[in-house]
Formats: structure tokens, C-alpha cells, sequence
């Protein structure tokens, strides 16, 4: 770390025991990180305000280079258990090395993309309203039952309806399932 650690008690006495805890997760994290280049916390005591209802709170502030920064302040207000200095400072840790984690993995591009689902649109409708066909947007043309439709909307479909589906393989071939209607705008109904 290019700066030393630096440790501050609001509301309360300075605590020998606390500080060679943080000081620990602090070395914990560069060991595992080490790209850590200044550290601040801000540990507030109970005090005697009613709204804290006696419990520690934790602010971990990490600068990583580049500017750029993990923060860790928000204290769980309900939790009995950061009436506890030592569990209060734990748990920001806990927070604070997922944080760091979650960094690092975005650095690395190792971060999961999640594709949209397919759009197609409704090239076919069986005369008597049972099923029909779609065609997706890479030209394929996929069958649908008016039961895979969700939210009974099977009645307000028409040729050229724009739809999101789920894609399937079924006996015969590729089917839609979890079908829903797009509306003018490709906004979701």
C-alpha cells in the first residue's frame, strides 16, 4: 500500500484489540488483491442516538489505481449482530473482498453477459387458432401452440405481431415456448 492504513473511532475510545483486527483484514485483502494504494475506515460506536439503536457502523473507503475506488458504508440496520464491534467490522471486510472480487473479475473480463431473448414475428396463424408459426430474426421459421402463450394473449396476435419466445427443440423441430406479445414500440405488455 502507497499510504498507511488509516483508522478512525467516531464516538468512541480508541480500541487497541480493534485496530490489530483491522489491520489484519487490511493485509488479508492486499495479499489477496494487491493493488490497494490507500485504505481508510471509519468506525462509529452505538453512541446513545435512538435511530442507530447501538450498533457499530463500519465505512471502508479503498483506492485502487486508476482513480478508481470501492466503498463500503452502508451497515445493515436491523442486524442485532453489529451491536458487536468485532462481527460489524467482519461483515464490512466480508463486503468489502466481494467488492474487490467483483473488481477484479470485471478487470480480467471474466463478467457474464446475459443475452436478451429472441424477437421474432408471426409470419402464419392456423385457421382455426390453435397454432401458428413465427419467424425469428435469423430467418428461421418456428412453430407455436396458443398454450405457449403467457398472460392469455393468444387472441390479440395477428400476422406480423412482433413476440418474444423462448426457444425449443421439440419432436419435429424448433418450437417457441414462454411466448409474450411485443407491443407498437417493442415495449413488453
Amino acid at each position: 500500500m502507497q499510504t498507511p492504513v488509516q483508522v478512525e473511532f467516531q464516538e468512541m475510545a480508541a480500541n487497541p484489540a480493534i485496530d490489530e483486527l483491522v489491520t489484519e483484514h487490511v493485509k488479508k485483502l492486499e495479499r489477496r488483491y494487491g493493488r490497494i494504494t490507500a485504505c481508510r475506515i471509519v468506525i462509529k460506536g452505538p453512541g446513545h442516538h435512538h435511530q442507530t439503536g447501538g450498533l457499530y457502523d463500519v465505512n471502508i473507503r479503498l483506492a485502487l489505481p486508476d482513480g478508481r475506488e470501492v466503498n463500503i458504508g452502508r451497515t445493515p440496520r436491523q442486524d442485532e449482530r453489529h451491536s458487536e464491534p468485532a462481527f460489524a467490522i467482519n461483515d464490512a471486510f466480508k463486503r468489502a473482498r466481494r467488492q474487490l472480487q467483483d473488481h477484479a473479475r470485471r478487470l480480467e473480463g471474466k463478467v457474464k453477459s446475459h443475452e436478451g431473448q429472441p424477437v421474432g414475428t408471426v409470419v402464419r396463424i392456423d385457421p382455426a387458432g390453435e397454432f401458428g408459426f413465427l419467424r425469428s430474426s435469423d430467418g428461421q421459421e418456428i412453430y407455436f401452440h396458443r398454450n405457449s402463450f403467457l398472460g392469455g394473449e393468444f387472441s390479440e396476435l395477428s400476422v406480423g405481431s412482433r413476440v418474444i419466445f423462448a426457444n425449443e427443440i421439440g419432436e419435429k423441430g424448433p418450437q417457441a415456448s414462454s411466448v409474450k406479445l411485443l407491443g407498437k414500440h417493442g415495449m413488453r405488455f
